[in-house]
């Protein structure tokens, strides 16, 4: 509980054909032993995370992937598994051997660049040979950074370690804030916290750990209170707050409770600003009024916690839908890494807040569901909209608001 969450921390993916140093690139800008080395090709068969602390770039994890060459059976689910890290790569090391470049590089440069996935080339093994001028002219014209290094000797890290601290996304220096940005310093917020089922004991949810760490980083403070105690946290406070948080499950209750002319929002809500795309969840949750009895949505998690007898995605959306609907609507549910390729038989994805994942894997999702034009919400819009609340929770976010109007 005293390190950076994985969905916090830079995922830098290092790529290349079976044998060429991956593992060995790894374990050297880690420091450690983390992945095994192997003259044997195919020795990485799954994706293997390291994470640390790399100066300058702070908490990152690196991502040691199988062959992009790989072969078989297995192989193809290896390359497969190895495409699929591409979703959450937020920076990517090609590593090659010298004098090795062909098609599987250039069609590994072309899939990143396709995903404006910044990138750089590491040659390896340079103990034993160097890149040629040729190869090395043709990055250079082609505005690709590239470095020359040994793993086993050390010779060249030092250039590895300069290149991911200027070749790392601009949003990972100005990340969106999570809410810090909705009230000034010395303001005041109030979550609104039900202890249920979902709670886990002894702690709050990470959306709700990571809202209170951006109100202290902002200078500001915030109220804990359960739903039933909100009514007699106003009575208590001798100042409105600038806001109100609450868990969407809760959301009627809190609507109820706050006067009109305070901002109110839910948790979700703001982890589908920070995490996502805002706008595109809010005009995605304009289709639940389109779900007709007989149409299928799928309702994705990024983690894959056990499902309590009251869980919110396989039983409380399904429920609400099927209401608002009036008849059955068929309900898939996917979570962790599981997401199909296909979203065609959907009329609508409902994702979780995405508190497990990293920004880039949720903008992937997105993407993915824009160009096959299925809509895609997320929990909290989308239980905020069949219970009737949904503009009022997207007052504090006129862009959001104006999209869901659009869409309606």
């Amino acid at each position: 509980m005293n390190e950076t969450p994985k969905s916090l921390r830079l995922h830098i993916g290092i790529y290349g054909r079976r044998n060429v140093g991956k593992s060995s690139l790894l374990n050297a800008l880690a420091g450690q032993q983390v992945s095994i080395v192997s003259d044997m090709p195919g020795t990485t068969t799954d994706p293997v995370e390291k994470t640390l602390e790399l100066a300058p770039l702070g908490p990152v994890v690196f991502i040691d992937t199988a062959g992009i060459d790989d072969v078989g059976a297995l192989g193809e689910l290896r390359k497969e598994r190895t495409l699929r890290v591409l979703e959450r790569t937020d920076l990517a090391l090609l590593a090659v051997d010298p004098g090795q470049w062909g098609e599987y590089e250039d069609f590994f440069v072309c899939q990143l660049r396709e995903r404006n996935i910044p990138f750089g080339v590491v040659f390896g093994k340079s103990d034993r040979a160097v890149p040629a001028a040729e190869q090395t002219s043709i990055l250079e014209k082609g505005g690709i950074r590239w470095m020359s290094v040994s793993a086993l000797s050390g010779k060249g890290m030092g250039q590895v370690r300069e290149a991911l601290a200027v070749l790392a996304p601009e949003h990972w220096f100005a990340e969106p804030r999570l809410m810090g940005d909705l009230l000034a310093a010395g303001e005041l917020a109030v979550f609104v916290v039900p202890l249920d089922l979902g709670a886990p004991k002894g702690r709050l949810i990470l959306p709700q750990v990571q809202a209170i760490r951006d109100i202290l980083d902002s200078d500001a403070s915030c109220m804990v209170v359960k739903e039933r105690e909100l009514g007699a946290a106003f009575a208590r406070l001798n100042r409105e707050p600038a806001l109100v948080v609450c868990d969407s499950q809760i959301v009627l209750k809190a609507v109820a409770d706050t006067p009109p002319h305070i901002p109110l929002t839910t948790f979700s809500i703001l982890m589908a600003r920070f995490k996502g795309d805002l706008a595109a969840f809010a005009h995605g949750a304009a289709a639940i009024d389109r779900l007709q009895p007989g149409d299928a949505v799928l309702v994705a998690e990024a983690c894959g916690h056990h499902p309590s007898a009251d869980d919110i995605g396989r039983v409380k959306i399904p429920r609400w839908l099927r209401q608002y609907a009036g008849g059955d609507i068929r309900v898939d549910n996917l979570a962790g890494r599981d997401f199909p390729d296909d979203l065609s038989p959907y009329r609508l994805v409902i994702h979780c807040g995405a508190c497990m994942f990293n920004r880039q894997s949720m903008l992937a999702r997105l993407a993915q569901a824009q160009v096959q034009n299925v809509p895609m919400t997320n929990y909290g819009l989308a239980i905020s909209y069949v219970q009737g609340v949904l503009r009022r929770v997207l007052e504090p976010f006129p862009a959001a608001l104006a999209a869901f109007d659009v869409a309606r």
